[in-house]
C-alpha cells in the first residue's frame, strides 16, 4: 500500500530545548486510522507541528529528514499550502474560535473550497455531528468541551482533506464523548476515505479504533505495527495499558 503521508528520518526540535524528534520514520496509508502513542514529552505534538508546517510558530524547526504528502515534499512548506493540498488538523486543546458561531467556525475551515462546494460540505458535517447542527448559531465558547472537540474535527473536515492530524483527541473529555467521536472518525473514513493520524495518551482506547499504531519514546519510534500487534506487546500492555503479566493472570 502506497503511503499518503510518508515521514522519513525526521529530526526536529526547539531552539531552547534542543532535539525533540530524532530520525522518525512512519507511513500513513490512504483511508487508514493511525495512532501515535507516547507519554508526555515523547515528541508527539512536535511531530504534528513539523508535518503541518507550524513548528516555526512555536520556536522550533526541522533539522533533518523530510515529509512527503501524496508524493509532494511538504517538509518546509507553509501551513496554508499544506491545507490546500489536503491535510487538515485538529490542534491540541481544540482552539475553536470561541466568539464565532459554530457555523462560522465551520465556514473558516471550508474557506479553501470553491463557493459551490461549501454548503454541501457543511451539510455533510451536520449529518455526522447532529449536535453541531442544533447549535449552529451558538457561540463556540459556550459549548461543552466534547462539543468543541466535535466542532474542531468538523472544522478540519470542512476543507475536504485527505488526511486529518488530530492532537490529543481525548484530553479532558468524558469517556462516553470520546468514544462517540471515535465512532464518527470511523464513519468519516468509511464515507470520505479520509486518513487519520491520531495523537493519543489513552492507548487502550486508541488501539480499539485505529488500524495501526506507532509508539514514541524520547523522540524515537520504538514500536510500530497493527493495532492488535501493538496492543499485544508485553511492554505496551504494562507501560501504557496497565496490564502486566500478573494483572493479566488476575483478569483470567
Amino acid at each position: 500500500m502506497s503511503a499518503l503521508l510518508s515521514i522519513e528520518g525526521l529530526s526536529a526540535g526547539y531552539h531552547r530545548k534542543g532535539l525533540t524528534l530524532e530520525d522518525v520514520t512512519l507511513p500513513i496509508g490512504k483511508g487508514r486510522i493511525v495512532a501515535l502513542l507516547g507519554a508526555n514529552g515523547a515528541g508527539k505534538t512536535t511531530l504534528i507541528r513539523a508535518v503541518s508546517g507550524v513548528i516555526d510558530l512555536h520556536g522550533g524547526s526541522i533539522m533533518a529528514g523530510r515529509a512527503t504528502f501524496d508524493g509532494r515534499d511538504v517538509t518546509r512548506m507553509s501551513a496554508d499550502r499544506i491545507v490546500r493540498l489536503g491535510m487538515g488538523q485538529v490542534p491540541e486543546g481544540r482552539l475553536v474560535f470561541k466568539t464565532l458561531s459554530v457555523e462560522d467556525n465551520l465556514a473558516v475551515g471550508a474557506a479553501v473550497l470553491p463557493r459551490g462546494r461549501r454548503t454541501a460540505r457543511l451539510d455533510a458535517i451536520y449529518q455526522l455531528f447532529p449536535r453541531l447542527a442544533e447549535r449552529r448559531k451558538q457561540a463556540a465558547g459556550l459549548m461543552s468541551g466534547g462539543e468543541q472537540q466535535m466542532l474542531a474535527v468538523g472544522r478540519a473536515l470542512a476543507s475536504e482533506p485527505r488526511l486529518i492530524l488530530i492532537d490529543e483527541l481525548s484530553l479532558g473529555l468524558a469517556p462516553l464523548i470520546v468514544k462517540a467521536i471515535y465512532d464518527q472518525l470511523k464513519v468519516i473514513v468509511a464515507e470520505f476515505g479520509t486518513a487519520m493520524l491520531v495523537v493519543e495518551q489513552n492507548a487502550r482506547l486508541a488501539l480499539q479504533y485505529c488500524d495501526e499504531a506507532h509508539v514514541l519514546e524520547r523522540g524515537r519510534i520504538v514500536l510500530s505495527g497493527t493495532a492488535a500487534a501493538v496492543a499485544g506487546d508485553p511492554k505496551i500492555r504494562e507501560s501504557y495499558l496497565g496490564l502486566g503479566e500478573a494483572r493479566q493472570g488476575d483478569a483470567a
